[in-house]
C-alpha cells in the first residue's frame, strides 16, 4: 500500500508589509486517473486531489480544481501580497474524501 501524500510548501519566513511573495507548493500523489488497469485486468479506480486552495488569515488567496489529465505530484507555484503577519493555510482534497493540510506563518514587519 501507498504511504499517504505528502503535502511540502515553502513560504519566506518574513516579509515586508505588502510585499509580493513567491509561494511554492507540492504534493507526493500517484493521480491516478480511472483509466489504466491492474494486472487481472480490473480498472484501477480514480484517485486524484481534485481541489487545491490556499487561505491567509481565513481569506482565500488561490484556488483550483484539478482534472485526471493533472501529473502526479502536483506543483504549484503562485504569488500572494502579505499586508499583516500571519498564517496560510494549505488544503488540498482527494477523491476519497480525503483533506491533506499544512499552514506556514509569516512574520511582517
Amino acid at each position: 500500500m501507498a504511504s499517504a501524500p505528502k503535502p511540502r510548501v515553502k513560504v519566506p519566513k518574513t516579509a515586508s508589509a505588502g510585499e509580493v511573495i513567491a509561494i511554492k507548493t507540492l504534493i507526493s500523489h500517484e493521480m491516478e486517473s480511472g483509466q489504466r488497469k491492474d494486472k487481472d485486468g480490473n480498472v484501477i479506480p480514480r484517485k486524484i486531489i481534485n481541489k487545491f486552495s490556499c487561505t491567509f488569515n481565513d481569506q482565500e488567496v488561490f484556488s483550483c480544481d484539478l482534472d485526471p489529465a493533472i501529473s502526479a505530484n502536483p506543483y504549484f507555484e503562485f504569488n500572494a501580497k502579505v499586508p499583516e503577519s500571519g498564517t496560510f493555510k494549505f488544503t488540498w482534497v482527494d477523491d476519497d474524501g480525503s483533506v491533506y493540510e499544512d499552514e506556514q506563518k509569516i512574520e511582517v514587519s
